[in-house]
């Protein structure tokens, strides 16, 4: 399908408020369906040889391990070390404070030492900027604006606000889109902005940036000339750039290191692809993904695995191969199912999916795809979750669009625990440092944890 019919298709349904609904219940009732048929269309390659090559996600070292500086945490994927993070909220129990965080914006908040981060905008997207907050009390210490420049469009679940900024302590790093690449000191000053051209993106931009040694890794698919490309973390100069013929997605990076190199892999529309992180140069692709690629992938037991909605597939690639590995790296997958917005999380033994689709999660067995469970949480809805789950203390936490976070025990059973309500729509993903949950919702940032 090419992005001019998807247009039309997209300009057809809003036409006609009786066509979409219909629309929206097929989607809901064919969702609900594939759930009920995943366990049988599960696809194992056992002929494929397993690899004893050492493979993990490149981890954030020294004080950036101890904070929250990157999207979805140091481990990159959404899993919580150490204990004492509560399990039970609501918009006032256990709530330490809440700010009112001005604009709107769907990035998530990041946390280095007495400071967290997270980007705004305003006036439909002419003003964009990074705000910062103390930490103990929630004060706004600090907003910057980006310079005036190009005005994206946006989707009302994407905003001019998605990309999670990240630093390394001396530089916070956020992508505005066409607006370019910053980098920003801890006192909110410009220390340099690099053009990136103009995102022709018919949802808008979105995407995180990835931190790799002393490089800024940042990748946007649109139909004007997709790219991925690195810049000099500290002066911004841009180091390799090459360009992708997707021509939509709003995925981010993630860094892989596999035996004795790292590889930059892109969760992307119909292939996942890796990246040399030297020279840009395309190491291997994996065909198999769907048009709208959003998640990013998680890793463990020496595959990678990525999912693509709407309801589409999850792939669990064997990272490290040459060219097209479709048939020689795929280990297993499942055509359908899988989450549109959400990223997958990878905790202990057990991968989950939520099926935004129809609010279901899938546990599966992580080395060979087998499913251990299916839940609905809530009621079945289209698109109905957008943050990713984050792992803790042997809980699996999934919170929707509405605010509700469902609280799971972790493992082969399925066990919902409670739902956390907070009654604010809420799109970023949460942020946790230190004993304390920081939550964004569209209108302001919470901090919850002990007294």
């Amino acid at each position: 399908m090419t992005i001019r019919d998807d247009r039309s298709r997209r300009a057809r349904v809003q036409a006609s408020p009786v066509l979409a609904t219909w629309v929206a219940t097929v989607c809901i009732a064919a969702a609900l369906t594939w759930a009920h048929t995943i366990r049988s269309v599960a696809q194992t390659r056992p002929e494929q040889p397993a690899t004893d090559v050492s493979v993990h996600l490149v981890p954030v070292e020294g004080e950036a391990a101890k904070h929250w500086s990157r999207w979805r945490g140091p481990s990159g994927q959404g899993l919580v070390s150490g204990s004492g993070y509560l399990d039970r909220w609501s918009a006032t129990e256990n709530v330490r404070w809440k700010a009112q965080i001005p604009g709107a914006g769907n990035s998530s908040p990041i946390v280095w030492r007495d400071r967290i981060y997270l980007t705004t905008a305003r006036d439909n997207g002419r003003r964009l900027s990074l705000i910062a907050f103390d930490r103990a009390s929630g004060k706004l210490v600090w907003e910057v604006y980006a310079p005036a420049g190009a005005d994206d469009r946006a989707h009302p679940k994407n905003g001019h606000a998605s990309g999670t900024p990240a630093t390394d302590g001396e530089r916070i790093y956020v992508s505005f889109g066409s607006r370019g690449l910053f980098a920003f000191d801890p006192n909110g000053q410009v220390v340099w902005q690099r053009a990136v051209g103009d995102i022709a993106n018919y949802h808008g931009p979105a995407g995180s940036v990835l931190l790799h040694r002393n490089r800024v890794i940042l990748y946007q698919d649109h139909d004007r000339g997709g790219f991925i490309a690195a810049f000099d973390a500290r002066t911004g100069a841009q180091v390799w750039r090459m360009p992708r013929p997707q021509s939509v997605g709003w995925g981010t990076p993630i860094a892989v290191r596999v035996g004795d190199h790292d590889e930059i892999i892109v969760n992307g529309q119909s292939h996942v692809m890796a990246y040399n992180p030297d020279t840009g140069a395309e190491l291997w692709r994996c065909r198999g993904m769907s048009f709208e690629v959003i998640p990013t992938p998680v890793v463990g037991y020496g595959l990678v695995f990525c999912s693509s909605g709407r309801a589409g597939p999850t792939l669990a690639i064997r990272p490290g191969g040459r060219g097209d590995v479709t048939e020689s790296h795929l280990a297993w997958s499942t055509p359908r199912g899988s989450p549109f917005v959400p990223s997958p999380i990878l905790y202990q033994d057990v991968l989950y999916t939520i099926n935004d689709m129809a609010s279901i999660v899938t546990a599966f067995e992580a080395r060979t795809g087998k499913v251990f469970w299916q839940g609905r949480l809530g009621q079945a809805q289209r698109e109905g979750f957008s943050a990713s789950p984050v792992a803790v203390d042997g809980k699996v936490f999934f919170t929707n669009d509405q605010g509700d976070t469902f609280v799971l025990k972790a493992g082969a059973t399925f066990e919902l625990l409670h739902v956390n309500v907070i009654g604010e729509r809420t799109l970023a993903s949460p942020a946790l440092v230190d004993g304390t949950w920081y939550i964004r919702t569209d209108r302001q940032l919470m901090a919850i944890g002990p007294s």
